[in-house]
């Protein structure tokens, strides 16, 4: 009985284990060979373009309408609050009077200018005499003048009492209040400038002399939208507290709003080849990135050294082989030495 015992063992062990269950199944893909413009990675705040700030030029009134709110989209000359100018207006129309009867003085003045010259060439009065006459007619023109010139500020005053966006633009803030007396300069209102935003993006020192006006940018915002953007200049001095000087980047109209924070890539230089394979192909364990490469239906761990990205793609910098296949998705269920299954 003991002999067929140890002949069954022995017939076990010459036809070995039976072979292992797959841990999953998997699509292998090949590195693909691409040319990429070399990226710099930055992050920054995204924040208006210019800021105009709206105020009255005459303070001492009072607000009695507020035509718009944050948010609103606005024109040039577009009124955003009125304010109580009876009395301005009261002050136009006395001067108005006041330069009238200036006018009417001077004429008579110049009348008799006139009048005492003819009668001095008829020796009728005396020079002294004509020169009081023309001496009036002066002074008269004088006030006139001046009469006038406190026309014309009293309806400056009046004109700058007039609240209204200075451009095209969204309405950022709004100090006003219904029934306050507004002071001169008082800020009422805020406006982005033609609703243009920026990418403020912080660059190190190193990396400046690859970023040019122009470049193209793309960047991340807090939802997940990625969003295109061009240089329009690079800040020529450094922050002295981060070693770092800003990249301002113009953005399109859309989905962002000043005040977030994003991060992104700006281009400095030309294409250049790489070697990418699908982002999800990298798995990221213990502070290292990994790659599985497939050989036959085990599967080897690889350490790889990444770098640009690009859509779904990532940039394998070292470690990987042309000829490799590896694993498409799926590697943070895998270990070393797995067997799976590889699906057409």
């Amino acid at each position: 009985m003991s002999r067929i015992l140890l002949l069954c063992l022995v017939a076990v062990v010459a036809a070995g284990e039976p072979p292992r269950a797959a841990a999953l199944t998997v699509r292998a893909v090949a590195p693909q060979a691409v040319s990429w413009p070399v990226l710099v990675r930055a992050d920054g705040e995204i924040a208006a373009w210019q800021e105009a700030v709206v105020g009255s030029g005459t303070g001492g009134l009072r607000i009695l309408e507020l035509k718009a709110e944050v948010g609103d989209v606005v024109v040039a000359g577009q009124e955003l609050a009125v304010l109580d100018t009876a009395t301005l207006r009261a002050q136009v129309v006395a001067q108005e009077a006041e330069v009238e009867q200036a006018e009417a003085t001077l004429t008579t003045a110049a009348a008799d200018a006139r009048r005492a010259e003819d009668l001095r060439a008829g020796g009728s009065l005396t020079d002294q005499q004509v020169t009081q006459y023309l001496s009036a007619e002066r002074g008269a023109r004088a006030r006139l003048t001046a009469t006038r010139a406190q026309l014309e500020v009293q309806r400056l005053a009046l004109a700058r009492a007039r609240v209204a966006a200075p451009d095209d633009g969204i309405v950022s803030a709004r100090e006003a209040k219904l029934g306050q007396v507004a002071g001169t300069g008082d800020q009422l209102f805020r406006i982005i400038r033609q609703g243009r935003l920026e990418w403020r993006a912080e660059v190190v020192a190193a990396d400046l002399p690859r970023i040019a006006a122009g470049t193209a940018a793309s960047l991340v915002l807090p939802g997940g939208a990625t969003l295109h953007g061009t240089v329009r200049r690079v800040e020529p001095v450094l922050s002295t507290r981060t070693r770092t000087a800003i990249v301002y980047v113009d953005l399109p109209a859309g989905a962002a709003r000043a005040g977030m924070f994003a991060a992104g890539e700006i281009a400095a230089g030309g294409p250049t080849p790489a070697m990418a394979v699908p982002a999800s192909a990298v798995v990221n364990r213990d502070g290292r990135s990994l790659v599985f490469v497939l050989d036959g239906e085990v599967v080897r761990e690889r350490r790889v050294v990444t770098g640009r990205r690009r859509d779904t793609l990532v940039e394998i910098a070292d470690g990987l082989a042309a000829t490799d296949r590896v694993v498409e998705s799926g590697g943070a269920f895998l270990n070393e030495g797995d067997r799976v299954a590889v699906a057409p």
